[in-house]
Order: structure tokens, then C-alpha cells, then sequence
């Protein structure tokens, strides 16, 4: 397999910044936990517009990496992953593509993965460049819940609409160049996969008509299952990672993970022994990005030079219930 290595991170963050006003709910009763610093809400987070498609967000996350490189937008492969499609018959690679105005070979919108789907595409890329056709390939990370599902009147009110945020994150990559991909490792259970769902009040399937508004449904009797689950999955994928490379979790120098919650986060780093100062999260600022925390805090972090050249860099996430989890590591090389 030829070498594949990320050239750069590109990305956009809606206009709008909400605070956590946006989700008081006055009839609500006191949650006694709401200003513990482990369980406070973000102090703000973006929502997309209403007119805002996951084409457009993909274009503005885009465009200005190509604009960096001194280069005309241009990809073989072109890899997607939208939390919330905007049509459901259509994947939305073919819209942003043209929007980029780039006519890739390869147009995959990857609807699975979830909060672990960047690692997921990046190995994917690799595998469609494997035979030396492909030279280029884009992957972007769209997540658009939180200013639509999690915005509705009645859903805001729960306690956990206030967590997420809206953006893109993008990352380009070629054969032969860039900060070379080390490798990608991932496990997949897809037993967990009916812990998590969409419901309504009435039962309805989403494309039906009916009365009262679409949220997130998790399988409350496995609730404990499932944090512990996420708790465990990021910490083992990691580390075998690290094995099949010959490193040791010390040696990492940059952790990004999704981000859920600041939990998650601070067990993620005590069980693999690493400071604060080596994990970086956007969570205080934009809240729970979903599939796209991970390439919009590389972006972040590239951008305020917090990338250093040879710095290991490892990135995993685990999805939804815990169906899937990955983790990927590059030596980072800077910007081409």
C-alpha cells in the first residue's frame, strides 16, 4: 500500500453562537449538578443556520484549505460523513463537490462511524488509494444537529440539547506527501447498534406524519452499560494502536477524541496517563461536535501552531452506543 499522509485540516463554524440561555427551561426543576465544572453545559456552541445545508458547510471548511495550499480545489476521492442528511434519498458528497467545483472519481457518503467516522475515512481513503489510481482525497466531517433536532422548542428543554454544537471539519489528503497516516485501528459490536435510535412522542417512523417533535432515544435500562462502554472503548483502541505501532501511550504527544462530555474527556486521559496539556478539545468552546470534533480541534490546534513537527498525534472516537469505536495516528510533518 502506498503511503498516505494528511496535507491540512480545514474549518467552518456556523455564524450563530448560542449560550446556555438558549436552553432554560424555567419550569424545569433545579438540577443541583448544572455548575459542576464536570457537568457544566458549554458556555456556548454554534447552530446552523436555517438554510443552511451540510453542502455548504463542507464548501466553507473547504475552500479556505485549498486556498492555504495555493492550490485550485481538486480531489480523486471525496469521502462524507453528515450526522443529519439534508434529503434522505441523496448523500450529500455530489452537492458539495459541486459546490467546490471538483469532479472526484470516487463520491462516497459514509452514513455510519459516527463520533469515530474520521479515523474510519481515513483508512477507507487509504484503501481506495492502495493501488496508486487515486493520488488525492478530501474527507469531511459534517455535524448539523444542534441548531436543527436540538433546537426545537420541546427537545431544548432537555438536558442534553444543550451539549451539542454545529460545524465541519475537513482534512486533504495525498499519496506520498503530508503527515504519513501510521495507522488506523477499529472494532466494531454490531449488537450495541439498537441502544440508540430517533423516537417521537407518538411512536411514528421519521418520515411519517404525526404530532410532537424528533429527538435521540438511548436504551435507558442499559444507560450504565453504555457509559461504561464509552469509558472503556477510546482507552483500549488507543493502546492497541500504540502496540501495533511500537509506542507506548506516553509517547503520544497530541490526543484528539470526540467529545461528548467533560467526563469522558478527563477518564479518557487518566486512563492513559496523559496531562491535560496533551489532550486537546474544542468542548468549552463549541460543545459535542460529534464525527467532526476531531478534524475541527486538528484544524484549531494547526492553526494556533500548536502542531509541532514530529509530534505523534493520535486520534480516536468511539460511536453512539458503542457499536464502533477507532483510533488513527500520523507523524505530523506541519502544513505542505
Amino acid at each position: 500500500m502506498q503511503p498516505v499522509g494528511i496535507v491540512d485540516f480545514g474549518s467552518y463554524l456556523p455564524e450563530t453562537v448560542v449560550g446556555p440561555e438558549f436552553f432554560h427551561d424555567p419550569d424545569a426543576p433545579v438540577d443541583i449538578l448544572a455548575n459542576a465544572p464536570l457537568f457544566k453545559v458549554p458556555a456556548t456552541r454554534h447552530h446552523v443556520a436555517p438554510d443552511e445545508r451540510a453542502s455548504d458547510m463542507i464548501a466553507k471548511a473547504a475552500a479556505p484549505l485549498f486556498d492555504r495550499l495555493g492550490r485550485k480545489p481538486q480531489a480523486d476521492v471525496f469521502l462524507t460523513n453528515v450526522l443529519l442528511p439534508d434529503e434522505p434519498f441523496m448523500g450529500i458528497g455530489a452537492q458539495a463537490a459541486h459546490e467546490l467545483g471538483i469532479d472526484p472519481e470516487w463520491i462516497v457518503d459514509l452514513h455510519n462511524g459516527g463520533c469515530a467516522s474520521f479515523m474510519y475515512m481515513m483508512q477507507l481513503a487509504q484503501k481506495i488509494m492502495a493501488d496508486g489510481s487515486a493520488r488525492t482525497a478530501l474527507i469531511a466531517n459534517v455535524q448539523n444537529t444542534a441548531g436543527q433536532m436540538f433546537a426545537q422548542s420541546e427537545v431544548r428543554k432537555h438536558a442534553h440539547a444543550a451539549v451539542p454544537g454545529d460545524g465541519c471539519g475537513v482534512a486533504y489528503l495525498e499519496a506520498g506527501g503530508g503527515s504519513p497516516i501510521l495507522g488506523v485501528v477499529k472494532r466494531s459490536t454490531p449488537e450495541y447498534s439498537v441502544d440508540l435510535g430517533l423516537s417521537a412522542p407518538d411512536g411514528r417512523k421519521y418520515w411519517e406524519p404525526g404530532t410532537g417533535q424528533t429527538d435521540i432515544w438511548f436504551d435507558s435500562e442499559k444507560q450504565k452499560e453504555v457509559l461504561n462502554r464509552g469509558n472503556s472503548l477510546v482507552p483500549e483502541l488507543v493502546r492497541e494502536l500504540c502496540s501495533e505501532l511500537g509506542e507506548e501511550p506516553s509517547d503520544i504527544d497530541v490526543l484528539v477524541t470526540n467529545q461528548p462530555n467533560r467526563i469522558f474527556l478527563r477518564n479518557w486521559r487518566q486512563a492513559l496517563r496523559l496531562d491535560k496539556e496533551r489532550h486537546f478539545d474544542t468542548f468549552d468552546r463549541f460543545g459535542n461536535l460529534y464525527g467532526a470534533a476531531v478534524p475541527v480541534t486538528l484544524d484549531q490546534a494547526a492553526r494556533a501552531g500548536e502542531l509541532r513537527d514530529g509530534d505523534l498525534v493520535v486520534m480516536s472516537g468511539f460511536a453512539h452506543a458503542g457499536d464502533f469505536a477507532a483510533a488513527a495516528a500520523v507523524r505530523w510533518t506541519g502544513a505542505s
